[in-house]
């Protein structure tokens, strides 16, 4: 068990690593205005090996965002643009036969990458999102009969638009779980709005450069792991995941008929991991419950399936959560 000692001088050692997060929002905020929520996220996807799924109408910089990412911690960047007639070879590769040598090659595809943008994604068929579940689990992709490791890191970060459903496949849900978050990106505010369109008024462009190293996002992370978590904040993780199940023994007996599935253990699993970067993020060796309640609905809120019953009470999984925060006791 960690003593106060040993937080001490893990807080010290959090404090003279994480000056290249401070770089990372900066940069961000180059291009990205406002979105607070939007960069934390990505920032944690990262530093935790998440995938994230980022729903939102369009223009809201998603795709913006992602990309500045990429090219600020200089990794490999590739976007694919979902469509129905997608093919999985297309994300993959696939193996070519070359007449001259007499013999199969391997072409490799934009999956390939540090960084997959994998943009609207719920407009290709269940065929192309199977494509990508190997990937997003094993970091490693299957082409003929041989395996293929893909770069580390690899994160995929999708996007869905929430809004129009015409041309749209449900994403599976073995799929939807592999995300470690679904993140709801709103519209901006007022005097944000007013600064972006002020920016394209004048013509400004950023140029935006590498701010850290794929080597040093890799050390970052092994840092992370040295978080400290204690055994009351992982009670308190798994009630909250508990609650998803069982409503009745959280006295939640009015959501019983709400919840048609509960979240799985690699809600707990992504809970810990989410609340831990969060930590490290805020400078602090050590985890608290506002760090598991500030990325809970991000964790959950896609691995929560809801009844008909709860459809017709206009009840969102975003409130069942709230509710569940505010009845679970925090330690």
């Amino acid at each position: 068990m960690a003593t106060s000692v040993d937080i001490r001088e893990l807080n010290a050692l959090i404090e003279s690593r994480t000056g290249f997060v401070t770089d990372l929002e900066n940069g961000m905020a180059q291009t990205i205005v406002g979105q607070k929520h939007l960069v934390n996220a990505l920032l944690i996807g990262l530093l935790s090996d998440g995938h994230i799924l980022l729903e939102g109408v369009p223009g809201l910089a998603k795709t913006m965002a992602i990309k500045t990412l990429a090219t600020l911690v200089d990794g490999q960047f590739s976007r694919v643009q979902f469509t129905p007639d997608l093919l999985p070879a297309d994300i993959i590769g696939t193996l070519i036969y070359s007449q001259k040598n007499e013999q199969f090659s391997v072409h490799q595809g934009p999956i390939f990458a540090n960084f997959l943008l994998a943009d609207e994604i719920n407009r290709a068929p269940a065929k192309v999102q199977s494509a990508l579940l190997e990937a997003m689990q094993e970091h490693q992709v299957t082409i003929g009969e041989q395996s293929y490791a893909l770069p580390n890191p690899f994160l995929v970060l999708a996007t869905q638009n929430p809004i129009e459903q015409e041309g749209t496949y449900t994403l599976p849900e073995a799929q939807v779980d592999r995300f470690m978050l679904k993140v709801l990106i709103d519209y901006p505010s007022l005097e944000e709005e007013k600064r972006i369109v002020a920016n394209h008024i004048a013509g400004e462009t950023r140029d935006v450069r590498p701010v850290v190293s794929i080597s040093d996002i890799l050390e970052a992370r092994e840092l992370v792991k040295q978080v400290y978590v204690d055994e009351r904040i992982t009670q308190y993780i798994t009630d909250l995941v508990f609650a998803t199940r069982y409503p009745e023994q959280y006295k939640l007996e009015g959501f019983k008929s709400f919840i048609d599935c509960g979240a799985s253990p690699r809600a707990s699993i992504n809970l810990a991991l989410a609340a831990r970067t969060n930590a490290f993020l805020k400078r602090r060796g050590y985890v608290v419950p506002e760090d598991v309640r500030a990325i809970a609905h991000d964790v959950l809120r896609h691995r929560i399936s809801l009844t008909y019953e709860a459809e017709a009470n206009e009840m969102t999984t975003d409130q069942i959560i709230t509710e569940i925060l505010n009845r679970v006791d925090v330690p």
